[in-house]
């Protein structure tokens, strides 16, 4: 699938706003999705993540309303439109229950944290070339282009980086209290902050996002997405539950971040003291709550405790590698990075699928540096390091692969770092 341009992607979206409303937009803005190329659940835990912002986008074409309303009217992929519309009054924690609660909650976010002075309605019209449950952030990429269009309109410039910085925090607010999912603002942080030609080095714990280089073209290499076209949610409580156990094993051990966790200095050693962090997990495992999260024996549930808990740390230490590798170019390395980063989703955290591990497996028999899976799991898509050369190949064995085993057939993306959100 290659991506429309933003000036194209526009052009529809105020198409589509003149048809629904009978009027033009104040203005077009475009928020894209993101891959993550290593560092998967480990955001909301303090860890590290090394995502890129996709040429896939979502376009918001938007207009002030005065009478409290938002009106929302999104294009499908078959050429349907999707209508939606709410007071903004009744906006709030788990209102809209719909996928209205995308585009609405950012706003409401927005204005209750002060970073929208205020806002008296708003009608939009959204076009994404974003791929919907493929583990891209379609969610984020809608978010992100309503809430900077909400800024815009109240404000009338871009905003700044305190400014920005307010506005991911909505839309994490947003995807947490109004829609329901548990996610740690990997995917906002790509989508506002994405630069082209770079991947973005993001540490949760210390807020701190650094810019990669990452033309790997200029290497003879190329990202490879592979959408397994498995159903794919991060809203059914698998995810919250994961994320349970990290933030109940956190507070346990009375740490600012899981990531603290048997840090170097916690113990005598140069490196991280996984026996400390092993038998504070399970201690935490043995008391009354972790039943509520984790299913099985008293022994069962220690030792998925410690799977889950000893990925965060280990994904967050081969991450900071991997980050150093893509700056130095060294793709060999960051290749390896990529396929240890998905067996631990799928051992480890449990959140890889056979859809998913095929296509994995396909593209690494095919002569891929590196794969894994990306974003939240339970579904969703793979991204593979290819040569250039091999692109067409390594999608037709991923294609192949899945065909002999019964699965859907893939859709495939080649993808580059690209620009962030922005108004078009």
């Amino acid at each position: 699938m290659t991506a429309r341009s933003r000036e194209d992607l526009a052009a529809a979206a105020g198409e589509l706003f003149h048809d629904s409303y009978g009027a033009e937009p104040a203005g077009v803005w475009a928020a894209p999705g993101r891959v993550n190329l290593i560092g998967d659940h480990v955001d909301y835990a303090g860890g590290v993540s090394v995502p890129f912002a996709l040429p896939h986008c979502t376009a918001a074409a938007v207009a002030p309303r005065d009478d409290g309303l938002l009106r929302v009217v999104t294009g499908r992929p078959d050429g349907s439109v999707s209508r939606f519309s709410t007071p903004l009054a009744d906006v709030g924690p788990g209102r809209p229950s719909s996928w209205g609660g995308y585009v609405a909650g950012p706003v409401w976010a927005a204005v209750r944290d002060g970073v929208v002075p205020a806002c008296p309605g708003l009608d939009i019209a959204v076009v994404s070339d974003v791929p919907v449950g493929s583990g891209l952030s379609s969610s984020a990429a809608i978010e992100c282009s309503v809430a900077l269009a909400a800024y815009w309109l109240a404000v009338g410039h871009r905003p700044g980086p305190e400014e920005t910085a307010r506005l991911v925090e909505a839309c994490i607010r947003a995807e947490n209290e109004v829609v329901g999912a548990s996610t740690g603002g990997l995917d906002q942080r790509s989508s506002l902050y994405g630069r082209e030609g770079h991947a973005l080095a993001i540490d949760f714990r210390d807020d701190r996002l650094d810019t990669v280089p990452c033309d790997v073209g200029a290497r003879g290499y190329a990202f490879l997405v592979a959408d397994t076209n498995a159903p794919h949610a991060l809203n059914d409580g698998q995810y919250a539950s994961r994320r349970g156990v990290i933030d109940a094993v956190t507070a346990f051990a009375g740490v600012p971040t899981l990531r603290d966790l048997g840090e170097p200095g916690a113990a005598a050693g140069d490196g991280r003291d996984m026996d400390r962090a092993e038998a504070v997990t399970r201690a935490w495992a043995a008391g009354a709550g972790a039943a509520e999260l984790i299913d099985g024996t008293d022994a069962e549930r220690a030792d998925t405790a410690w799977l889950r808990v000893r990925h965060v740390l280990e994904e967050t230490d081969r991450t900071i590698a991997a980050a150093d590798a893509l700056a130095d170019g060294d793709l060999d390395t960051f290749g390896r990075l990529m396929v240890a980063s998905h067996g631990s989703l799928r051992d480890l955290y449990a959140v890889s699928t056979p859809e998913l591990d095929c296509a994995q497996e396909a593209a690494m028999a095919a002569g891929a540096l590196g794969a894994r899976m990306t974003g939240g799991g339970f579904g969703g898509s793979i991204i593979a390091l290819v040569r250039d050369d091999a692109v067409e190949q390594t999608a037709e064995a991923v294609a192949e692969a899945a065909r002999r085993a019964g699965h859907p057939e893939p859709t495939f993306l080649r993808v580059t770092p690209s620009a962030g959100a922005d108004r078009v």
